[in-house]
């Protein structure tokens, strides 16, 4: 069956959003049908196990002036191995199929026969609720996930259900209410974490099938848990099975050679002002939302995309004689506009580390089109004062104010992701400074101050629990730890913490100006004492205190006249059930008056407090 010119019309100007519709193979009843976009190919035929990976058997037939071949074949079965033999400039090489959904694993390369379509959904009470959720007024607490790490079993990978039926449940339990997987789409390399793509519509043969990674979406959404995936059309490897020099020439990379490679990746750019090429990832992306009732994309290494000097030493300027790859700008414009426009109510997440303006604005107001981005100014600003001893942190007070001055000009996630706990960064605990006892400390400080501030959470698997050890791909996290009670003590705190970010109004309603945050004391670098307010729509307040310091501060007042009323604690990180010394009890109402509180907090501490 020849494509109809609608598709064809689409495909070849950009915005066919569906292209995994018409292009790849498409199996149906033993028959099937196999499409590759290949024009610089001066022959192409699908060899495979069918046919003893003869190219001459089943040769395709070119049925357009721009490249597309096709070839129906009697006699396939599901899971059969298949590549494309393209013949060009004299030589013949296999590629894999870019639009396939499924492939080979353990040092296999083939593409692999698969129908989609068969799994059952359930989740269409989600589905329909997410329609009208209002995500910039409600809770975003992400669990960041390496899914083959997570857990093994006997060192062995689980199949994605199995993974699925304990991840669901801790999540959970946990109170978070997304999971953010790390880029599970096909990847030869194991040590890229996903993020050298082979596979744009493929879910990982590592742990089992499409319809088992659906299982697992499925299940999250029937517990209220959404699910977002890391997506990589920044760069891909250079495999010589795959994308790259895909029919004898360039095609899905980008011609120029200074715009060609990531050379310190050793990776090549998409070329982002090619038409077919915009088509293929923009219904990447579709894909994901259309197929598997994916929440969320977070687009990875969009700086990377947006600067023509990204780690280059030789670059040439755009036609305005600027940095800024006009064609990779629009690309991410179209991607959000088509997503949006497909899909409604989703996550589009741009991790993007430079001060880029309007990430998170709408396109016609000259924005990219994201609704959030990772604060990632944030991130390293705070990380660098926590990891400072608590006698000196007076020096550096400012990191942990400054990231107010602009945290409205976006949409932010505060993110504590994968990156921050490898490659001899040491863990988030680990991070720490002080004795055994005091890691812990600083840590549930630091967790609950940003769980209390401005901005959406992301935190990454292990450290809700304080994994001591750095993040190793190949090994399940140290579980073991839970039978410490100071590690079993942070998760408890954790635990808490979410479930007063989840349920509390103050703490996430509004996150997009002063109206929901107001600062209380926050200049004394002599104490280390930071104190706030959060208020959601009705004026309902929450009052945060931490106390960063080194000393332990009875009767500790704080002068100013946002304070008034009654308060009570409702959490304390030096509670004995967290792990803490348990120094001071708060088993009474305060009532204070003339703008003051007085109050008792050890050293290294975090309180929450509602105002009666």
């Amino acid at each position: 069956m020849s494509l109809n010119k609608d598709f064809l019309n689409a495909f070849h100007h950009g915005y066919a959003s569906d292209a995994y519709n018409f292009l790849g193979s498409f199996y149906e009843n033993g028959k099937t049908t196999f499409r590759v976009y290949a024009p610089h190919a001066y022959s192409v035929s699908v060899v495979g196990d069918f046919n003893y990976w003869n190219k001459d058997a089943n040769k395709m037939n070119k049925i357009d002036n721009e490249g597309i071949w096709e070839v129906e074949i009697d006699n396939i079965h599901i899971y059969d191995n298949y590549k494309y033999a393209i013949t060009n400039k004299g030589r013949t090489f296999l590629k894999q199929d870019p639009y396939g959904y499924h492939f080979e694993t353990n040092m296999g390369t083939s593409s692999k026969v698969y129908k989609l379509g068969n799994y059952v959904w359930g989740d269409s009470e989600w589905m329909e609720d997410r329609k009208n959720k209002n995500v910039y007024q409600s809770p975003v607490n992400i669990y960041e996930c390496h899914i083959g790490s997570w857990i093994k079993q006997d060192g062995h990978d689980l199949n994605y259900r199995d993974i699925g039926d304990r991840l669901i449940k801790y999540v959970k339990e946990m109170n978070y209410n997304y999971i953010e997987f790390l880029p599970v789409m096909e990847h030869p390399f194991l040590g890229s974490w996903g993020y050298q793509v082979t596979g744009y519509f493929a879910v990982t043969s590592r742990y089992g099938v499409p319809d088992d990674f659906m299982y697992v979406i499925d299940l999250a959404h029937k517990n209220g848990i959404g699910v977002i995936l890391d997506w990589v059309p920044a760069h891909f490897p250079k495999d010589d099975f795959s994308l790259c020099e895909f029919d004898g020439d360039y095609l899905y990379e980008d011609p120029s050679p200074t715009r060609m490679e990531h050379k310190s990746w050793g990776t090549r750019i998409f070329n982002f002002a090619k038409p077919e090429i915009k088509s293929f990832l923009i219904s990447s992306a579709c894909f994901y939302f259309d197929k598997y009732h994916i929440d969320g994309i977070r687009v990875d290494a969009v700086a990377a995309m947006l600067y023509l000097d990204y780690d280059r030493k030789e670059w040439v300027p755009n036609i305005y004689g600027g940095n800024h790859n006009l064609e990779a700008i629009g690309f991410l414009q179209d991607l959000n506009m088509t997503c949006f426009g497909k899909f409604g109510n989703i996550l589009m997440i741009a991790e993007e580390s430079t001060a880029f303006a309007n990430v998170t604005k709408p396109i016609d107001m000259g924005g990219l089109g994201f609704n959030f981005k990772w604060n990632m100014g944030w991130m390293n600003d705070t990380l660098s004062y926590i990891a400072t001893d608590p006698y000196f942190r007076g020096d550096h007070h400012n990191k942990m104010t400054f990231g107010m001055t602009y945290m409205f000009s976006e949409n932010f996630i505060l993110p504590i992701s994968h990156d921050e706990v490898v490659h001899l960064k040491k863990s988030l605990l680990d991070k720490m400074p002080g004795n055994y006892d005091e890691k812990f400390s600083n840590l549930k400080c630091y967790l609950g101050f940003m769980q209390t501030i401005p901005g959406k959470k992301l935190l990454f698997m292990g450290q809700e629990f304080g994994h001591f050890r750095e993040w190793d791909e190949e090994r399940e996290l140290d579980w073991n730890l839970l039978s410490y009670d100071k590690h079993r003590g942070l998760q408890k705190f954790v635990q808490k913490l979410n479930k007063l970010y989840i349920t509390k109004a103050p703490l996430h309603q509004n996150d997009v100006d002063w109206n929901g945050f107001n600062w209380l004391y926050c200049e004394d670098r002599s104490s280390e004492v930071f104190s706030y307010q959060r208020k959601d729509f009705n004026k309902n307040e929450l009052l945060i205190i931490v106390n960063f310091s080194g000393l332990a501060y009875e009767n500790f007042t704080i002068n100013n006249p946002n304070i008034r009323g009654s308060y009570k604690v409702i959490l304390s990180s030096d509670d004995a059930i967290y792990g803490g010394e348990n120094k001071y009890t708060y088993d009474k109402e305060y009532v204070y008056h003339k703008g003051s509180i007085s109050f008792n907090i050890n050293k290294l501490s975090f309180l929450v407090l509602k105002k009666r």
